[in-house]
């Protein structure tokens, strides 16, 4: 991302040596790095040089901020009247329903438009019309640390039961996280999900409509906390206090049992020489047959008017080497059709293939409803309650539950 300012644009014009014709584009995005040496910025910085060497009149500042704090500055700039150009965030919808974005045919070219991945732009849509554009994907598997289950005994589990088995046998050999379970607030509604589907549930029913609460995701919930939390297998954080972040740092560290993880902790653990395995989430009865997808989104406010210039941007943003240049550095997966293809035909990406593999499958976060950011809020507030001591996992489900349909 380019420079560290989020001076506001006045009357649409640049600021600076660049004249009274240039134009300042103002991007917000998410960090994906894990340091400074690693960190989004330094992808942004180069990619904003090289756009702008060939768009002098064209002056692109991006600021980056963790994934805990990205939305919600979003929100706020918004909320104050200073909405960015650009902004890579977690959800859109509200945005689209106050009539705030530009619509993705009204800045991308039509051949980067059509090569998104059919279902991640579906997923970008509200009343058919597309204004999220999937800007990086990813899925989850279970990660194991193989010497900590070596150590153990164990195989890698298939179902609840057998995943329960483990973490008490880890807990005896004295690991720290026998199951790292982060539901602190930076990406809650992350594991929440993961666990819902695997327990049959999921964020909404089948006719679209929220069920946080469903007979399902309570069976869930309790047996997280009844078999997992209560008897001290989660380890020393509270899962209510623990974020996605410190989980996959203390995996990386040998720390963790096992924990969701997507594909970044891959590198993040062989950095560190962890040994690990990667299988299919558990379910009840064996493998989950669906697993979680999630994509971000890159969205584009009306209020500087600089429709132009950001759809011009953005095709150099969804160019091949560009999102393969940024997938690959994170370990995530791509959102375009043609750089898909030439990341599952690559040999330096094959332990990404079976992610690759699983998104098209993948069940994604129910983006497309105005009321999910809300939503997603309240989980990353609320969730970790369902599980603590003291606490009853239905009541807080429904809490959850009647907080989605108020703001639905």
């Amino acid at each position: 991302m380019s420079a560290l300012g989020l001076s506001a644009v006045l009357g649409g014009c640049g600021i600076g040596s660049g004249g009274s014709d240039e134009v300042t584009l103002r991007l917000v995005a998410a960090d994906y790095g894990d340091g400074k040496e690693t960190g989004s910025q330094r992808y942004w910085d180069e990619l904003a040089e090289a756009y702008e060497s060939d768009h002098p009149d064209v002056d692109v500042r991006v600021t980056v901020y963790s994934w805990s704090d990205v939305d919600r500055k979003v929100r706020a700039m918004v909320d104050s009247g200073d909405a960015p150009d650009l902004a890579q965030i977690g959800a859109y919808a509200d945005y689209a329903d106050k009539g705030l974005l530009y619509q993705a045919d009204d800045l991308l070219s039509i051949p980067t438009q059509a090569n998104f991945v059919s279902q991640l732009a579906t997923a970008g849509q509200v009343n058919g019309v597309q204004y999220g554009m999937p800007f990086a994907a990813s899925t989850r598997v279970l990660f194991y640390n193989k010497t900590l289950f070596a150590k153990a005994g164990l195989s890698a589990p298939e179902t609840w039961e057998d995943l329960a088995d483990a973490a008490q046998a880890l807990d005896a050999e004295g690991v720290t996280y026998p199951y790292a379970l982060p539901l602190g607030p930076e990406e809650a509604q992350a594991e929440t999900m993961q666990w819902m589907l695997s327990g049959g549930g999921g964020y909404t029913d089948s006719l679209g409509t929220y069920s946080v609460d469903s007979p399902q995701n309570v069976d869930t919930f309790t047996w997280l906390k009844d078999e997992l939390v209560d008897k001290g297998l989660t380890g020393p954080v509270a899962p209510g206090k623990l974020d996605r972040a410190d989980a996959f740092a203390a995996f990386a560290e040998g720390k963790v049992g096992m924990l969701n993880g997507h594909p970044s902790l891959m590198a993040m653990a062989k950095k560190n020489g962890v040994e690990y395995g990667m299988v299919p989430t558990p379910g009840v009865d064996g493998a989950s047959g669906t697993t979680l997808g999630v994509t971000d989104w890159m969205t584009a406010f009306k209020q500087n008017g600089h429709q132009e210039q950001a759809g011009d941007f953005l095709d150099y943003v969804y160019s091949d080497r560009n999102v393969l240049d940024f997938s690959r550095r994170y370990d995530l997966l791509p959102v375009t059709g043609s750089a898909s293809e030439t990341m599952g035909a690559a040999a330096e990406d094959k332990e990404l293939k079976p992610f690759l593999d699983e998104l098209l499958t993948s069940e994604l976060y129910p983006v497309g409803e105005k009321s999910w950011a809300t939503v997603s809020a309240r989980v990353k507030k609320d969730i970790g309650r369902a599980v603590a001591r003291g606490e009853d996992p239905e009541s807080v489900l429904k809490e959850i539950q009647t907080a989605a349909t108020q703001a639905g």
